[in-house]
C-alpha cells in the first residue's frame, strides 16, 4: 500500500519532479563517465598515451562528489517541500507519523533510483563519446576502451544510493518535528522581513569584508597555500551569504520606496512577489551563486588548461633526437621542414658516455637553465665546448644525458678532445637532433620518426623525460586535456544543478502564484505587461547570482596566475564566459516558458 501512494505521489507531481531529475542524472552520468575513465586498468595500461588520465578524472570524481552531496541534501527539501501540505492532510486524516516517514522514505528512494537509473544510461553513452574525443584529441590510438565498465558502474550505484538513503533519513526527521499546521500552511506562509537599517549596514559590511578578504587570500596564495585555501573558501562562502541576506533585502525595500519605479507598469506586484518569500530566496541564491562559480570556473580553468599545451610544448629544446638513424629514419626525417640540425658522436663505457669537446664548438648545445621562482617551464640556452666546465651553471650534463637511450641515460658524461676519443674502447654511436620550423605543422611526421627511431632501438612507449617537444607535447597533452574535458563535463554538471535548483524554487511557488496573475488579469492588466512582469521577477533571480558568480571567478583566477599553473588565465575569457552564459540563458528562458503556461494557463 505504501509502495502504491509513493507511485501515486510521485505521478502527481512528475512534471515538476523532472526539473530535479535533470540535475541528478547528470551529476550521476557525469560521476560514472569519471569513474570509468579512470578507474578502466586494462585501458589504462595497454595505452600509453593515457596514464595520466586516471589521475586527473579520479580528481574529478572526487570534487562532483563533494558537489553533489551538498546539492541532493539541499535539492532533498524541495522535494519534501513539494509534498508537505499531502502529508499534513494524510495527519489529519488520522495517519501515523511513522507510516508517513515509511511513505517519505520510499519516495525519495525511488526518486533517487530513478535518477541513478538515468544518469547510468547516460553516462554509458557520455562515456562512449567523450572517451573517443579523447582518444581523439590525444592522437592515439585506444585498444580495450569501452564506454560500459561494471566496476564503475557498482562504485557510481553504491554512492549514489548511501546519499539517497541519507536524505531520505533526513526527511523521515524533519516530517517528525513539524507541526500539522505548519506542513499544511508551509506553502503559503510569507516570511516577514523586517529591515533593519543597522543591522542591514552592519551585514552588508561584513559581507563586503569577508569577500574582500577571500579575494585578497586567493591573490596570495601562493605564500598561504593550504591555509590560505581553507580561509577563502569560509569567507567566500559566508560573505556571499550575508551580501546576499542584507544587500537583497535592502535593495528591494529601497526600490519599493521609489515611487517612480515602483508605480511603472507592474514593479510593485514584482517587488510585493520577490519580498514574499525574500527568506528563502537569500539562502538559495547564495548557494546558487556558489554553483555557478564553480561552473564557469570549472569551463574557464579547463579551456585555459588546454592552451598550455603548446606552452610547455615549445619550451622542449628539439623537436626530434635520433640514435643511430638508418636509412629509413633518414627518409622520414627529411620529410620535415627542417630548420636546424645537428650531429654529435659519442662512445658508451661501462659507466661513462664520451662526447667530442670540438663537435659543441661547432655545433652548440641546448642547456638548460638553472630554475628561478615562478617558473612555468624549462629553460635553454645555447652552450658551446669551451663553456661546458663544471662550473658552469647551465645543466649542461644533464641535458646530454636526456638526449641518450634509456640504458645509457644515469651514466657519467664526459667531454674529450678527438685524439683522446679514438683511443676510448667501444662503437661510435651518431647522435642527431632536429629543430623544425613548425613543430605542430610538422606533427604528423615528427611522430613517425620519433616512432621509427624507439623500434629500432628497442626504446619503450612509455619513455619520455621530455627532452623533444614530441615527448613534451605528449605528456602535457595527455595530462591538460584530460583537464581541458574535466572542467567542461564538471561545470555542465554545476551547470544542471544549479539551474535545476533555481528554477525549481521559482516553480515550486508557481501554483500559488497562479491566483494572483488571474486577480490581475481580471482587473484588467494586459498578457503582455503579465509576462514582462513574470519576465523580470525570474531574470532578478538570474542575474543577481550571475553577476556575484562572475565577479568570484574573475578574482578566483588569480590562484592560476599565481601559483602559475595557468599564466594567461585571463586571456580570451570571453570564449568559456559566451558559452556558459549561452547555456545559463537558455535555462532562464526554459523557466520563465514553464512559469508562465503555470500562471497565466486559462
Amino acid at each position: 500500500m505504501l509502495f502504491k501512494l509513493s507511485l501515486t505521489g510521485i505521478k502527481s507531481r512528475f512534471k515538476d519532479y523532472l526539473v530535479l531529475f535533470s540535475g541528478l542524472v547528470m551529476a550521476a552520468a557525469i560521476f560514472y563517465m569519471f569513474e570509468a575513465l579512470a578507474t578502466n586498468n586494462s585501458f589504462i595500461k595497454a595505452n600509453a598515451t593515457f596514464s595520466l588520465a586516471p589521475f586527473v578524472f579520479q580528481f574529478g570524481s572526487v570534487l562532483l562528489a563533494i558537489i553533489t552531496f551538498v546539492y541532493i541534501l539541499y535539492a532533498n527539501s524541495f522535494l519534501l517541500s513539494m509534498r508537505k501540505r499531502d502529508y499534513g492532510l494524510f495527519m489529519m486524516l488520522g495517519a501515523k507519523s511513522s507510516k508517513l516517514g515509511q511513505l517519505i522514505f520510499l519516495e525519495t528512494l525511488i526518486i533517487g533510483a530513478l535518477s541513478l537509473l538515468g544518469g547510468l544510461f547516460v553516462g554509458v553513452g557520455l562515456t562512449t563519446l567523450v572517451g573517443q574525443l579523447l582518444i581523439s584529441r590525444l592522437d592515439a590510438t585506444a585498444t580495450h576502451f569501452t564506454g560500459f565498465y561494471l566496476p564503475a558502474m557498482l562504485v557510481t550505484g553504491v554512492f549514489f544510493l548511501i546519499l539517497f538513503v541519507v536524505a531520505a533519513l533526513l526527511n523521515q526527521r524533519v516530517l517528525r518535528k513539524t507541526p500539522v499546521l505548519a506542513l499544511l500552511k508551509s506553502a503559503a506562509q510569507p516570511v516577514h522581513v523586517q529591515v533593519k537599517p543597522a543591522k542591514t549596514i552592519g551585514q552588508i559590511i561584513c559581507g563586503l569584508a569577508c569577500l574582500a578578504v577571500g579575494y585578497v587570500v586567493m591573490r596570495y596564495i601562493g605564500s598561504l597555500q593550504i591555509l590560505g585555501i581553507g580561509v577563502a573558501l569560509v569567507t567566500i562562502v559566508l560573505g556571499t551569504y550575508l551580501v546576499f541576506n542584507s544587500l537583497f533585502t535592502w535593495l528591494l525595500a529601497r526600490l519599493q520606496r521609489h515611487e517612480n519605479f515602483a508605480s511603472h507598469g507592474l514593479n510593485n506586484f514584482t517587488l510585493a512577489q520577490l519580498n514574499f518569500r525574500i527568506f528563502d530566496y537569500n539562502r538559495m541564491l547564495a548557494m546558487v551563486t556558489l554553483l555557478f562559480a564553480l561552473a564557469l570556473g570549472a569551463i574557464t580553468t579547463g579551456m585555459g588548461f588546454q592552451k598550455n599545451i603548446k606552452v610547455y610544448t615549445q619550451s622542449a629544446p628539439y623537436d626530434v633526437v635520433l640514435h643511430d638513424p638508418t636509412t629509413t629514419v633518414k627518409q622520414a626525417a627529411a620529410k620535415i621542414d627542417i630548420k636546424r640540425q645537428n650531429h654529435y658522436t659519442y662512445k658508451v663505457g661501462a659507466n661513462v658516455v664520451y662526447f667530442i669537446r670540438d663537435q659543441f664548438d661547432e655545433q652548440p648545445l641546448n642547456a638548460q637553465k638553472p630554475w628561478r621562482k615562478n617558473q612555468v617551464a624549462a629553460e635553454y640556452q645555447s652552450i658551446q665546448g669551451q663553456q661546458m666546465t663544471a662550473n658552469s651553471e647551465l645543466r649542461w650534463q644533464q641535458s646530454l644525458q636526456t638526449l641518450l637511450l634509456p640504458q645509457d641515460s644515469q651514466k657519467t658524461v664526459k667531454l674529450v678532445t678527438a685524439a683522446t676519443f679514438d683511443q676510448v674502447a667501444g662503437t661510435t654511436q651518431h647522435l642527431t637532433t632536429i629543430v623544425a620550423h613548425d613543430f605542430f605543422s610538422d606533427l604528423p611526421a615528427i611522430k613517425r620518426v620519433t616512432k621509427l627511431d624507439q623500434q629500432r632501438n628497442h626504446v619503450p612507449a612509455t619513455y619520455a623525460l621530455g627532452t623533444t617537444k614530441y615527448d613534451m607535447y605528449q605528456m602535457m597533452n595527455g595530462l591538460l586535456s584530460g583537464f581541458e574535458f574535466m572542467g567542461f563535463f564538471l561545470g555542465v554538471a554545476f551547470l544542471a544543478m544549479l539551474a535545476s535548483c533555481l528554477m525549481f524554487k521559482i516553480l515550486s511557488g508557481a501554483a500559488n502564484d497562479r491566483l494572483r496573475y488571474r486577480m490581475l488579469d481580471k482587473i484588467g492588466a494586459r498578457q503582455r505587461l503579465l509576462r514582462s512582469a513574470i519576465a523580470k521577477e525570474i531574470g532578478v533571480l538570474f542575474i543577481l547570482p550571475g553577476v556575484v558568480g562572475v565577479i568570484h571567478v574573475l578574482f578566483g583566477l588569480q590562484i592560476f596566475t599565481t601559483t602559475q599553473l595557468l599564466p594567461n588565465a585571463y586571456h580570451d575569457l570571453w570564449l568559456p564566459f559566451l558559452i556558459f552564459l549561452v547555456l545559463y540563458s537558455l535555462y532562464y528562458l526554459l523557466t520563465v516558458k514553464l512559469y508562465q503556461n503555470i500562471v497565466l494557463r486559462k
